[in-house]
Formats: C-alpha cells, sequence, structure tokens
C-alpha cells in the first residue's frame, strides 16, 4: 500500500487578483475556462474555483487512508513557494481532491494542483499560476495575459441511462436484509445503495452537465473531479480561517407536488419519528468525530427543514474552531464516513455494507472538495453524482463515455423497503434530470 509518494515536487504559487474590465467581468461563465472532457470545477452560489492542466497528481492506492492525503499535501505546502497578497480562502497554492467512500475501494484517493486557477468569490476574481520552483525560470508574477483561452460550450447532448447491478426489486431484498441486521444488532442504522448505468456520447462537453447541475440547484455544491460531476447538498465540512463548520443531512421527504401537499411532506418529516432518530445518529457521530480537532463546538439543539427543489431534507449546523495544528484533510480523516452515508456503528455498518451491495461505491458518498496551503477548504460528500470513466482500456469511444451514478438510503427500525426505494428514485433525479 502506497502512502506518501517518495519525491514530492517543489511549487511555486502566484495569485493575482484580475480587476474589473481586465478579465471576465462579474457575469462572465468562468466554466468557459474548464476542459470540456476533463472539466475542474467546485462553486456554490456564484463563488467559482476553476482549474486549468495539472502541475501535480498524487494518486493513493487502493487503502490508502484520508490522513495519508493530508500528510502528502502538508509535506508539499511546506515545501512551496507561495505569493499571495490576496490571502484568501481558495488564493495561493489550492488542490482539488476526491476521496473513497470506503478505504477498502478498488478506487484510490486523486488529488491535483492545477496549473491555473481561476477563482471568484463575493465579486472578486483572481488567477492563479502554480509552476515547479526547480523552473530556470519560474513564473515571477501573473496577469489577465496569462488567463487561458475560453472554449465555448460543444453541441448539445443526452445521455442513455439504464439499470445498474441492482434492480428496484433487488434493492428491496437488500433493504429487507439490513433490517434483519438491525434486528439482530448488529448495527443502529446502515445507509444502503443501489446504482445506475449509463453513456454519454463520445466527446461530449461534460461541462454542460456542471451548468446544468449548478443552474438547477444553486444551493448545492457543484463540482468536477477527475470525471466525477454532482451537485450535493451535504457540506462534510468547510474551514475559513480557522473556522470550522458542517452541515449534517439525514431524514428525506419528496417535495409534495402543490403547496398543500408540499407543507404536509415537510410537516410529516419535521414529526417522524423514523427520520428524527436517523438524524441523531448522523449529527452524533459528526460531533464525536470533530471534538478532538476543534474547540468550543456546538450543534443546533432542533433540526431545521432545508428545502430543495427535489426534497425536503432535516438538516442541522454544526460550528466550532479549529485547533492549532489541524487542516481541511486532518478533519476529513477524522470525520469520514459519517453516520449519514455509512450507518452506526460505522465500522460495524461498513461491514454490512460490504456484504450486501454487490458493488464498488467508489468515490460516491466520499468526500471531495479543495484545500488551500493555509488549512482552508470546502468538502462536500460526494452526493447526486456520476462518475465518468473517461480512460479506460475496455471502453470502445465509439460506444460512447460510460458511467455510474449511486442513490442511498439510510435504514433505521421501522424502515419500509418499498418506500426507501422510493426515496432513492427522488435522490436520482438531479443527475438524472440533468443528463437528460
Amino acid at each position: 500500500m502506497s502512502a506518501v509518494p517518495s519525491r514530492l515536487p517543489r511549487l511555486r504559487a502566484v495569485t493575482r487578483e484580475i480587476p474589473a474590465g481586465f478579465g471576465p467581468d462579474a457575469d462572465a461563465d468562468l466554466l468557459e475556462y474548464a476542459d470540456p472532457r476533463n472539466p475542474l470545477v467546485w462553486s456554490r452560489r456564484g463563488d467559482v474555483l476553476v482549474g486549468v492542466g495539472s502541475v501535480f497528481v498524487y494518486v493513493g492506492s487502493p487503502g490508502v487512508e484520508p490522513r495519508h492525503v493530508a500528510r502528502a499535501w502538508s509535506e508539499v505546502t511546506s515545501r512551496a513557494e507561495i505569493d499571495d497578497p490576496l490571502s484568501l480562502p481558495g488564493t495561493g497554492l489550492v488542490a482539488f481532491a476526491t476521496l473513497p467512500f470506503d478505504a477498502e475501494s478498488r478506487r484510490g484517493p486523486l488529488l491535483v494542483v492545477p496549473e491555473t486557477i481561476i477563482g471568484r468569490r463575493g465579486g472578486r476574481t483572481w488567477l492563479t499560476r502554480v509552476s515547479s520552483a526547480d523552473d530556470t525560470h519560474p513564473a515571477a508574477d501573473v496577469g489577465p495575459g496569462d488567463l487561458p483561452a475560453r472554449t465555448g460550450y460543444g453541441p448539445h447532448w443526452s445521455a442513455h441511462v439504464g439499470p445498474g447491478t441492482l434492480t428496484p426489486e433487488d434493492y428491496q431484498s437488500i433493504v429487507a436484509a439490513g433490517l434483519e441486521e438491525i434486528a439482530a444488532g448488529t448495527v443502529s442504522k446502515v445507509v444502503l445503495a443501489r446504482d445506475l448505468a449509463g453513456t454519454v456520447p463520445p466527446g461530449s462537453d461534460l461541462r454542460r452537465l456542471v451548468r446544468a447541475l449548478g443552474s438547477s440547484y444553486p444551493d448545492t455544491w457543484t463540482f468536477a473531479v477527475d470525471g466525477l460531476i454532482g451537485a450535493s447538498p451535504e457540506t462534510l465540512l468547510t474551514v475559513s480561517g480557522g473556522d470550522v463548520t458542517a452541515r449534517v443531512l439525514a431524514g428525506t421527504a419528496a417535495r409534495g407536488a402543490d403547496p398543500d401537499a408540499d407543507t404536509l411532506a415537510a410537516v410529516a418529516l419535521s414529526t417522524s419519528t423514523k427520520d428524527l432518530d436517523e438524524h441523531q445518529y448522523a449529527v452524533q457521530s459528526v460531533l464525536s468525530a470533530l471534538r478532538p480537532h476543534t474547540t468550543a463546538l456546538v450543534a443546533q439543539e432542533q433540526p431545521f427543514m432545508l428545502k430543495l427543489p427535489n426534497v425536503w431534507h432535516l438538516a442541522t449546523d454544526v460550528e466550532g474552531r479549529l485547533s492549532a495544528g489541524a487542516s481541511a484533510l486532518d478533519l476529513i480523516d477524522a470525520v469520514h464516513p459519517t453516520a449519514a452515508v455509512a450507518g452506526t456503528p460505522t465500522a460495524r455498518a461498513l461491514e454490512v455494507i460490504r456484504r450486501l451491495e454487490p458493488f464498488d461505491r467508489g468515490r460516491y458518498a466520499g468526500p471531495v472538495g479543495w484545500t488551500d496551503a493555509n488549512g482552508n477548504g470546502e468538502w462536500a460528500i460526494a452526493l447526486r453524482c456520476a462518475q465518468f470513466e473517461r480512460e479506460t482500456a475496455t471502453v470502445d469511444a465509439a460506444d460512447g463515455i460510460p458511467f455510474t451514478a449511486h442513490a442511498g438510503a439510510g435504514i433505521v427500525a421501522g424502515s419500509d423497503p418499498e418506500s426507501e426505494m422510493l426515496e432513492t428514485r427522488v435522490k436520482f433525479r438531479p443527475i438524472v434530470d440533468a443528463l437528460a
């Protein structure tokens, strides 16, 4: 098992603000800077990071845990030369990353430092160029003239989406098996997923999927990292200037067809003993994981109702202060996987998932986000997403680009297999609609 690469690069990062009128204006679509075939994007509510190219890619072997990724990034940043007068979260040396749900996954973690980053936050736009500090002529300064070329969107496309390994009936069967594990006392909660599979036409501009998700779900984290593209409503954690925040989602109901039905759906969810119990398992798992790494950690006493275009969620915000010396990646190692995507107790829930799910989740329900040299970062749980296999030796390019999508539901005592299957249909809707 590989942990930290033996040879880590010495990087130099130079960040400069792009004044108004000298680059993309406040309404410019920064996605046009991204690679159409392999976009590298993180965005929410108008704040955007777009990466182009790469100067360093860390690919961990299967079995490598988040702490090894944190250690590798710490060593890279300790050797780096950083010229960043803005000192904002997301400026200076930044890496995008995606990690598997399960350390035993066949897909290892990936961390990539782009050659160029175009960022926008709070109306301010900046450009970061990263190069090897050992270059004979490393970049001394950057400006609007160093922006990469913008590429217009390719033709519209539509995906073919079909069943995956589990049919709806198969999924109900594994939910019933999960309920047997709960009745036997193995776990109190287990999150079980099913999959869909499909293809998009060869040469598809995948930025169109990113844009569709961001437009339809502006309050989610829209991401594209190494072919993993989605719009997650669940913040795993955010670190900004030492402040730590997390949002726990557990408990879901479909939106109603009209205002009256929608109100009834929200009330039913907010008073459901089953869903409130499931939610508390998830909140307590996050609090327990964060306490050793934070101070002044607090959570709301009661969950609030988070309204998304397709579902209601029970949600609780958690806030604290980062302990000295810790970083966003250190916290990832502590909190993942949460009860919201695995179950309670976590170790036993993982064992049940490995037994019952007939596939490798890969990066689905794993951490995805970015981190900078100051320990800041924004991380979501990779939900409402699809993994595109852009480079597989067994794929004929003429047949299109294959992808897999997953959706899951939290199973607790009292869960109904058919209702849980219907919940996964609702959770599939964002990515399936965007693919269409």
